[in-house]
């Protein structure tokens, strides 16, 4: 960016108070206030460029992964997140980027209340502004996700959630939310964004930016979190009337389904999995396991062998960014289907899924066995089916907080962690910074 722009003295949300409108009053040699549409483009590209990879570090929770070796200096990075040491981790432990998810907010409130003042009217503008209210309704859905319980429709009015900040001021002692209101903003936002979006994609280049086919795609997600079953389906009609494709792996395997020139991308915005990780993180049995390694393509395409064991490769560089594609729609149909008991239309959903995965003879008998599940049965499979699809794509800790808190043990040497089924440590803490800046935490 060849514009410096100024950011305005709150990047910081552990300092007190502070009014940015009087920073905004003032515009520094050398340096740019964004007032024009042109600005805002460049100031919510910021943005987007701020948006963490915290889902690099979910994963490592999850039972997606297994660490074979204790020698590299990284490791020590991640170690007390791959044990569930959340109370007293090693100081070089990589934190929940907490903060750097309410630095997205503020760009987003700054270009809502600010750019909304000063960039002239048109459909560009209204553009702007429908990707700002989009951008904040992720962050704080990644954010009561990861800090809070999972939505409970018996209990979402009084359990707490997260701190709504929506002003420009940030005001760092502000009690947090219940989980309810957090998702009525979230709802609030969307309505905002969808409203005001003019662009229903972006080509690949500039699809890591919110557009009408990503915010239906957000709203289906959101839905299915809180178990509105036919909002979810709602929404990922509305979704798949502007994009439906599927790649498939049948016959075309050389483009990741992540890549963001995939004919899947609907929106690739986020770094889910750190390439340098693969230096010491290896597939899980588990997730080995569920796969049918003779008839499912994804156990081909998404892995490479080293020595007797698997690697990442559907995602983990720079063209695999993603954040959401048309295969979670299908996905998000077939669940809502099966939570609502109408097994042969989420069978129909997942149709096209199963068969542009596995070899043909497999997936014609896979929908044969579709025929004679019961709801618990078809919950397991689809619970299982994501597991396969979405490797090392940031779901699986959120699949598993909402669906099937299970046990997991993970082994470093001669040392063994526990996750132990319904675990309070499937929701994460506050950091320790934030919480020492904000009691109410």
């Amino acid at each position: 960016m060849k514009k410096l722009f100024l950011f305005i003295g709150c990047i910081s949300l552990s300092l007190t108070t502070i009014s940015c409108d009087k920073f905004l009053d003032i515009e520094p040699e050398g340096k740019i206030i964004p007032k024009t549409t042109d600005d805002y483009r460049k100031f919510l590209t910021t943005a987007y460029q701020a948006y963490p990879n915290h889902k690099s570090l979910t994963t490592v929770r999850t039972d997606e992964v297994q660490i074979n070796m204790i020698e590299d200096s990284e490791i020590v990075t991640i170690r007390d997140i791959y044990a569930y040491n959340d109370q007293n981790p090693d100081a070089s432990t990589k934190e929940i980027p907490y903060e750097t998810l309410y630095k997205v907010i503020f760009y987003a409130n700054s270009t809502i209340i600010d750019g909304a003042k000063t960039m002239q009217a048109g459909e560009v503008k209204e553009q702007l502004l429908g990707e700002a209210y989009a951008l904040r309704a992720l962050a704080y859905f990644d954010l009561v996700n990861l800090f809070a319980k999972p939505y409970d429709p018996a209990t979402a009015a009084t359990a707490p959630g997260i701190v709504i900040l929506n002003e420009v001021e940030v005001n760092s002692k502000k009690p947090k939310s219940t989980i309810a209101e957090v998702y009525k903003q979230i709802h609030s936002d969307i309505e905002e964004a969808k409203s005001r979006l003019k662009v229903s994609t972006y080509d690949a280049g500039t699809n890591y930016r919110f557009s009408k086919l990503a915010i239906y795609a957000l709203e289906a997600r959101v839905n299915l979190y809180q178990q509105q079953y036919q909002a979810a389906l709602t929404s990922t009609a509305n979704a798949l009337a502007i994009k439906s494709s599927l790649q498939n792996l049948n016959t075309t395997k050389e483009v990741s389904v992540a890549n963001f020139k995939s004919v899947e991308s609907i929106m690739n915005l986020e770094d889910v999995y750190t390439q340098n990780f693969n230096k010491f993180i290896y597939v899980s049995e588990e997730l080995k396991a569920v796969f049918d390694s003779e008839n499912d393509w994804r156990y081909t395409v998404s892995f490479d062998k080293i020595g007797d064991q698997l690697v990442v490769v559907k995602t983990g560089n720079d063209a695999t960014r993603i954040t959401f594609r048309t295969a979670e729609l299908y996905f998000i149909q077939a669940e809502a289907y099966v939570f609502l008991n109408q097994l042969d239309q989420a069978t129909v959903a997942l149709q096209p899924i199963l068969e542009n995965r596995y070899k043909p003879e497999a997936a014609a008998a896979i929908l044969e066995q579709l025929k004679g599940f019961d709801q618990t049965q078809y919950k397991t499979f689809l619970l299982e089916e994501r597991f396969r699809e979405f490797a090392f794509e940031g779901h699986r800790w959120n699949d598993l907080r909402r669906l099937d808190q299970r046990k997991i043990v993970h082994k470093l040497g001669k040392d063994e962690f526990t996750l132990q089924q319904n675990d309070p440590r499937y929701t994460l803490p506050f950091p320790r910074k934030a919480r020492e800046n904000n009691p109410n935490l």
